[in-house]
């Protein structure tokens, strides 16, 4: 088996590579397989714990002998297993390494050795197979690529708590969908995975949990399945309550209520449910605390947020939960000057992962104001609130900056924050920044929050309309996303709403004048989708309605432009509300 190694190789690396490195590569070419098998033990000490070794080795070309004796039919299973152990200390190394190894077509081969009767060799094989999977670097598609290995790693359950532990991995770290839960579930792996919970091995336990997170995740059909698992007479939900109290390790409370937590969003545990008010969402609040390490806090607030999401009555009991609202606020304040922290190496890991802390406390609070006036008053009143949303907005973070935008929206439901606080920060600046060739999931809920400021009673209004909106606007209506196109159309129908605005200038000028709008407006009265036309028939009501001045120019324009046939039409729609409005409309034209 051949490996092609990247060319050209530096000189600076060949330089690097010593003498010795060289001696164990050229002992995997001896003619006797004891000095092979003895060779293959000495590099594997050799490269415990030594990047530059592993690195130098596999410059060298060790990786495709390695496989290529692993795959002998003549190799001793010693000489297999001990390959396999190399080749896993190798994949611990750096991202290139996995690269490279991956570049050898590692995992077919190691797939083929789990069909070994040796179970130390196949837990060798596993292990690798673990080491590789975790890597951010490798596809998960490969251990779906033959469709006979996932049945078989579910055999290989029952070999060996490693076996266990590593499968149970594995599959946690490569379902990454619902096409992926669909195939773990159709082999078993709820019946499979379900009694490991109960495995005197913590590891084993803590990966079989890990593995119905996953597999829950937004999946109604595992979800429900799940509630109704008995394990050693005790229901899935209850074992997963017992694993979320305090006395568990952390990291089982936490994946333990991520389970309950996507088991309720995907409708098989009611919102009401003790197991959820009374355990699932009081150990997330717990995991806010600033006493939990930054990655708890951080997964704790997230999955937080996800729970409350749809359901006003548990943001009303998390906002009073241990303080919570006020406990966020020291996510922006991280680290702080008097850092509790002396481990400087988790000094340093934090200092590049605070952003993570903010995202993630934007997340909790919008979940916390999307529906109650009193929380979204709460949160606004939070030491320098609006600052630090307003300072999100232009973090270098995509993420964080999102996550900025979606909590702005969520508060930017109140009417009284719009009169005030919103005007107070002058939050318009920032957003329409953010709106400036941002992706697409950003652009979404900023112009949705664009449309808010937009309505008749925002002071921003005027501002915004005169910092060049329509045109952005317009921009939207005409992007591929059906979202942006809906939410450009909507906010252009705000424009339409008043006769005038501060300086004389007139929304319906602005419209009138932009020929490009116009057409956009034509265009959406005849969408198969009944709320853009609703929203272009609102704009065109505006226009056309008697009563205000210049209505007769505005109307023979629009007749021009054969509005009045499509007003026709639409007065046969078999949409109530769309026909009513188009027989209004073409009232104003007979009046």
């Amino acid at each position: 088996m051949a490996c092609l190694l990247e060319t050209p190789i530096r000189m600076s690396v060949l330089s690097e590579v010593t003498a010795s490195s060289r001696h164990y590569v050229d002992r995997l070419f001896d003619p006797d397989p004891q000095k092979v098998l003895q060779g293959v033990i000495d590099m594997k000490n050799a490269v415990i714990g030594n990047n530059k070794q592993k690195a130098n080795l596999i410059v060298l070309g060790a990786v495709p002998r390695l496989l290529y004796l692993l795959q002998q039919e003549t190799s001793s299973t010693e000489l297999k297993t001990e390959c396999a152990v190399v080749l896993g200390s190798l994949a611990m190394g750096t991202e290139n390494n996995v690269k490279s190894l991956l570049d050898c077509h590692i995992i077919p081969a190691l797939l083929q050795g789990l069909l070994s009767p040796d179970l130390k060799f196949i837990e060798a094989c596993l292990r690798c197979l673990r080491t590789i999977f975790t890597s951010p670097v490798t596809p998960e598609e490969l251990l779906y690529t033959d469709a006979t290995v996932i049945p078989h790693l579910m055999a290989l359950l029952s070999r060996s708590r490693y076996t266990q532990e590593y499968i149970c991995q594995i599959f946690s770290h490569c379902c990454k969908g619902p096409d992926h839960q669909t195939i773990l579930f159709n082999h078993g792996a709820v019946q499979n995975i379900a009694h490991l919970l109960t495995s005197v091995s913590y590891k084993v336990r803590m990966q079989a949990l890990k593995c119905f997170s996953v597999l829950a995740f937004e999946n109604p059909q595992v979800s429900m399945t799940l509630v109704n698992v008995l394990v050693d007479g005790e229901l899935l939900p209850q074992i997963f309550v017992k694993m979320l109290q305090r006395d568990k390790p952390i990291e089982m409370q936490l994946t333990s209520a991520k389970c309950l937590t996507y088991m309720c969003r995907a409708g098989a545990i009611r919102t009401d449910d003790n197991c959820i008010v009374l355990k699932t969402l009081p150990c997330l609040v717990r995991m806010c605390s600033k006493e939990r390490l930054l990655e708890e806090r951080v997964e704790g607030a997230e999955t937080l947020a996800y729970l409350i999401e749809p359901d006003v009555e548990l943001q009303r009991i998390a906002s009073i939960t241990d303080h919570l609202i006020a406990m966020l606020a020291d996510y922006f304040k991280y680290p702080s000057s008097v850092s509790a922290i002396t481990d400087i190496k988790r000094l340093d890991h934090d200092l590049k992962h605070a952003h993570e802390l903010r995202q993630a406390a934007f997340k909790l609070y919008a979940s916390l104001g999307a529906n109650d006036e009193d929380i979204r008053k709460k949160i606004i009143e939070t030491e320098n609130m609006m600052d630090r949303i307003v300072t999100g907005l232009s973090e270098s973070s995509v993420k964080v900056r999102l996550a900025a935008v979606r909590c702005l929206h969520s508060l930017s439901r109140s009417v009284q924050q719009l009169r005030t606080s919103f005007q107070d920060h002058a939050v318009w600046k920032p957003l329409m920044k953010v709106l400036q060739n941002a992706p697409d999931e950003i652009l979404v809920v900023a112009s949705s929050m664009l449309c808010n400021l937009l309505l008749e009673f925002s002071p921003s209004k005027e501002p915004i309309l005169e910092s060049g909106a329509v045109e952005l606007l317009c921009g939207l209506t005409q992007s591929e996303n059906p979202a942006l196109r809906v939410n450009g159309i909507w906010a252009l129908m705000t424009l339409c709403i008043l006769a005038n605005i501060a300086d004389g200038t007139t929304a319906k000028e602005l419209i009138m004048t932009n020929d490009d709008i116009l057409q956009k407006i034509k265009y959406y009265m005849g969408h198969s989708h009944v709320k853009l036309q609703l929203a272009a028939m609102f704009c065109i009501s505006n226009l056309i309605w008697n009563e205000e001045e210049g209505s007769q120019e505005r109307q023979d324009k629009l007749r021009d432009m054969g509005i009045v046939d499509i007003l026709h039409k639409l007065s046969q729609s078999p949409d109530s509300n769309l026909c009513d409005k188009a027989k209004m409309a073409l009232q104003q034209y007979l009046a």
